[in-house]
């Protein structure tokens, strides 16, 4: 299963252009995660994943990599990126950076040398054609920008050209095989990436798009997992408390076949994740199950999910998320009591849990214009809101130098007014996150089972361990009878719940967990 830390991690996402500007020119930096670091374990958090942070033109937030080993200079420097590391270290958090196997930046100096016409030890670092007025095989590419005579393939975007992990079935005589001498060098390469920076201090690596390596791999992924294996079984060696989580939403291959530590359970249209907080993308309304009075409905969730989690709870974790960079933020449509219960259920699930900087506070999601290729995903990347004082405590550089807008809003919530609230949702959120680090039943590898899911006049009522849980969204008291209840008794409650004589009963837009006496 891995690392013995990650059954009791609690993951806490950091947008570093977003979270906190130190040195006043209105983009977040190292420094200023450090300085928040603190915020951080008081939360209940003791883990990290740090959104990239490493040298780029910044076409894609960073997810064009420019150099691998190098410390974006907007950010700060590789010694401020160790110092995060010890300082976290010093708190009991581990750090996961954000690791882009798959593609480049078009200026990293790989794809440079690779596009020159000379041949070189970089040629086949890339996916390309060897005429430039053919196509890809019907797949993206560039062709004409270079003064080499081909087409390179992307992975992304424009500007993100795939890396050469070599195609399954190679049936032109331009693609590599899997085995090949330039699908090998790039293996190597990123594995020589990963050791610098854990023997730098970090603890691990979130991989972005990690099914992408093999071209025209099968549908079970065979040759990207055995890549994966492969790093895996290095990092088992020389790395051991190392962790690998995958945004790959696919944990039969991902954790059954890849060997990832953890995967994202991430939001696809109509899968079991996005029947819970965002089931508004399709016609009919919004039926998420935790918007009050939606017609949710939990058994969409459990079809989904109970598969995926049985066949893969021996390998590995899935990961539930609040929301990411990638996502709107989940109080786009939910309200604040809506939040804490769907909060609540996340943070008793199996698994890993990530809570998106700023969704422990209810921040929005903003109507902004695209950003550094965020498109509508920049509404969710918007400054963490600290405080009243100038730009929501993020900077204090003029508001039109900011990376994005903070939320103009009067009621925008903010860390210093929930912290002073009892009520508030970052309340919540820390009482919830010590509730599981308090309770082995409650953490990753902790068994769960469903009891009732029959929500007609009953709540949802699922084990974890010998706790009992029970959730109701919903405006209308539902009840739950049964002997497990004999010999119990609240230890945690949002709402009135109440439980006598065998009778649980369930108040509208309520959560309980009951412990044996």
């Amino acid at each position: 299963m891995g690392p013995a830390w990650l059954k009791d991690a609690v993951f806490y996402e950091i947008y570093p252009q977003s979270f906190q500007d130190s040195n006043d020119d209105g983009i977040g930096d190292l420094q200023g995660i450090i300085q928040r670091l603190d915020y951080v374990s008081q939360l209940g958090c003791n883990a990290l994943w740090i959104n990239p942070c490493f040298d780029s033109p910044f076409m894609d937030a960073g997810y064009d990599v420019r150099d691998y080993k190098q410390v974006a200079p907007r950010y700060g420097t590789n010694d401020n990126l160790i110092q995060l590391f010890e300082e976290a270290h010093d708190r009991g958090i581990h750090v996961l950076l954000d690791l882009v196997p798959g593609h480049t930046s078009d200026q990293h100096p790989w794809f440079k040398e690779s596009a020159k016409a000379d041949p070189n030890e970089y040629s086949a670092r890339y996916i390309w054609t060897d005429e430039a007025l053919w196509g890809m095989e019907g797949r993206p590419y560039i062709a004409g920008m270079t003064e080499r005579s081909g087409a390179y393939m992307l992975n992304f975007f424009a500007s993100q050209p795939a890396l050469n992990y070599g195609w399954l079935n190679p049936h032109k005589h331009w693609m590599s095989a899997t085995d090949s001498p330039e699908a090998r060098a790039t293996i190597e390469a990123i594995k020589d990436v990963m050791r610098f920076w854990l023997d730098a201090g970090c603890d691990g690596f979130r991989v972005d798009m990690a099914d992408s390596l093999v071209k025209n791999d099968d549908e079970h992924k065979s040759a990207t997992s055995a890549i994966w294996r492969e790093i895996r079984e290095m990092m088992d060696c020389d790395y051991p408390d190392a962790a690998l989580v995958s945004e790959w939403s696919n944990p039969d291959q991902a954790l059954c076949q890849a060997g990832f530590h953890m995967d994202f359970y991430l939001d696809h249209q109509r899968n079991g994740y996005n029947t819970l907080l965002r089931d508004y993308e399709t016609e009919g309304g919004d039926h998420s199950y935790f918007r009050c009075d939606a017609d949710g409905d939990i058994r969409r969730f459990l079809q989904d999910y109970l598969p995926k989690y049985e066949r893969s709870r021996e390998h590995g974790y899935i990961s539930f998320i609040t929301c990411n960079h990638d996502t709107p933020r989940p109080a786009r449509t939910l309200s604040a009591t809506e939040l804490k219960l769907a909060y609540a259920f996340i943070l008793t699930m199996p698994g890993v849990p990530f809570i998106y900087y700023g969704d422990e506070i209810g921040m929005r999601y903003l109507d902004l214009r695209t950003k550094e290729g965020g498109y509508q995903r920049t509404g969710s990347r918007s400054p963490m809101q600290w405080s009243r004082d100038e730009n929501m405590g993020f900077s204090n550089a003029a508001p039109e130098q900011l990376y994005l807008p903070v939320d103009p809003s009067q009621d925008a919530p903010c860390v210093e007014e929930q912290l002073a609230d009892e009520g508030s949702v970052l309340s919540e959120v820390r009482r919830l996150v010590a509730l599981r680090h308090a309770y082995e039943d409650l953490q990753a590898d902790a068994p769960f089972v469903v009891i009732d899911e029959d929500e007609t006049t009953a709540p949802f009522v699922y084990g974890r361990g010998e706790l009992l849980l029970a959730v109701n969204p919903s405006s209308a008291e539902k009840r739950y009878e049964g002997e497990l209840l004999r010999g119990r008794r609240l230890v945690y409650q949002i709402g009135q719940p109440s439980v006598e004589e065998g009778c649980l009963t369930m108040p509208g837009q309520s959560f309980a967990v009951l412990a044996s006496v």
